[in-house]
C-alpha cells in the first residue's frame, strides 16, 4: 500500500492547485502527478470521471471534486485546521469557498478563452504539459490549436458570451478591488491563517495570475492580492496554528472590508444566478435569463451548479442557530437566497 497520497492534476486547473495547496499547508506527504497520457492507465483505475483533480489515498481510494476532497483531508488531518472553529466565520468560509468555485470560476474561464492572447498562452501551456519532452514545435503547435478550438467553444459552460462578458469582467475588477482593500491589513481572508475560503478563491485567482489579461489587471492594481497569491502557493503553518482557535479575527474586525464582498458579489451576483439556474432545471428549461446587478444574464442551466446550491442550502439548515451569523447573512442579502421562498402557484 502506498505511504502517501497521489494527486493527479494540472497546473492550469484551479481545483487541482487548490487541493495541492491544502496538502502543502497541512504537511501531508503527497506526490503531484501531472495528468498526461503516460499516466492514463493509473488515472482511469481510480477516476469515475475524466476530470482533475483526482486524489488517490494511501488506502488506494480515488476521490474527485475538490471541495469533498478538501473536507475529507480536513477530517483525516485536522492539524492545522482550515475550518474556523466557531461561527460566524465557519459558515462564511464555506459560503465564500462555494462562491469561488462556482462564480469565481467564471472569471478564470472567461478570461482564459475570451481573447486571442490568453487563448494562445493557455493552449500552448496545456499542450506542453500533455506532450512528451521530445515533442517538437510543430507537434506542440498542432496540439495547442486543437485545444484552443475545443475550449473556446466551451465558454458557454460558465455562461460566458458577448452578452455576459461585460458583467463577468466588471465583477472580476470589482472583486479584485474589494479583496485588495481587505487583504491590505491581514495575511488571509479571516486573519493570520488560511481558511477553506482562501484556498477556493486562491485557486481561481492563481490561474488568473497566470494568464496575460487578468495578470495585467492584478499587477496594476492589487499588490496585496499578489502577495496573498504568492503566499498560498506553498503556505506554511506557523507553530501556533496547532491550536485551531488561534489566528482568526473577530467579525467586527473583518466586517468593514469583508461585508462589501459578501453583499456585492455573493448576494447580488452569485446567489441569485445560482437560484435562477436551479429553478430553470426544476422547470426543465433549456435556457434561463436573469437581471443581475450590472446587466442581464442568459445561459443554459447546469446540473452541477444546482447540486452545489442544494448542498450549500443544506449546510445552512444544518448549521446550529447563531444570531450573529444570521444577522450578517440578513444584512448582506445572502439569507434570502439560503432560505428561498417557494415559487408562487401557477395561475
Amino acid at each position: 500500500m502506498p505511504d502517501r497520497y497521489r494527486l493527479f492534476g494540472s497546473e492550469l486547473s484551479p481545483y487541482s492547485v487548490k487541493v495541492r495547496s491544502v496538502l502543502r499547508y497541512k504537511g501531508v506527504p503527497h506526490q503531484w502527478v501531472v495528468r498526461t497520457p503516460a499516466h492514463r492507465e493509473e488515472f482511469e483505475r481510480y477516476a469515475k470521471l475524466p476530470l482533475v483533480p483526482l486524489l488517490v489515498t494511501p488506502e488506494e481510494q480515488g476521490m474527485q471534486d475538490s471541495t469533498p476532497i478538501v473536507l475529507a483531508l480536513e477530517a483525516a488531518h485536522p492539524t492545522p485546521r482550515i475550518n474556523p472553529p466557531a461561527q460566524p466565520l465557519a459558515f462564511l468560509s464555506l459560503l465564500l469557498e462555494e462562491f469561488a468555485d462556482e462564480w469565481g470560476n467564471k472569471w478564470m474561464f472567461h478570461y482564459r478563452w475570451a481573447r486571442e492572447v490568453d487563448q494562445h498562452s493557455a493552449s500552448q501551456r496545456i499542450a506542453e504539459s500533455l506532450l512528451p519532452p521530445e515533442a517538437d514545435e510543430n507537434q506542440i503547435a498542432a496540439t495547442a490549436a486543437e485545444i484552443r478550438e475545443r475550449m473556446v467553444q466551451r465558454v458557454w459552460f460558465v455562461g460566458s458570451s458577448p452578452q455576459t462578458a461585460p458583467l463577468i469582467e466588471r465583477s472580476f475588477r470589482d472583486a479584485l478591488g474589494l479583496l485588495e482593500r481587505h487583504l491590505e491589513s491581514r495575511r488571509f481572508l479571516f486573519g493570520d491563517r488560511p481558511a477553506l475560503a482562501d484556498f477556493g478563491l486562491w485557486g481561481q485567482l492563481y490561474e488568473c495570475w497566470s494568464d496575460p489579461t487578468p495578470h495585467g489587471l492584478i499587477a496594476e492594481s492589487a499588490p496585496a492580492v499578489i502577495a496573498w497569491i504568492e503566499r498560498l502557493l506553498s503556505p506554511k503553518a506557523r507553530p501556533e496554528h496547532s491550536d485551531g482557535a488561534v489566528g482568526w479575527e473577530p467579525w467586527e474586525h473583518l466586517e468593514p472590508t469583508l461585508e462589501p464582498l459578501l453583499r456585492e458579489q455573493v448576494a447580488e451576483l452569485f446567489l441569485p444566478w445560482s437560484d435562477a439556474n436551479a429553478r430553470a432545471l426544476e422547470r426543465g428549461d433549456d435556457e434561463f435569463s436573469i437581471d443581475l446587478t450590472g446587466g442581464a444574464w442568459t445561459q443554459r442551466p447546469q446540473k452541477y451548479h444546482a447540486k452545489s446550491l442544494a448542498t450549500l442550502r443544506r449546510a445552512w439548515l444544518e448549521t446550529p442557530q447563531h444570531e450573529g451569523l444570521r444577522q450578517i447573512l440578513d444584512d448582506t442579502g445572502c439569507l434570502a437566497w439560503l432560505e428561498p421562498k417557494p415559487p408562487p402557484p401557477a395561475a
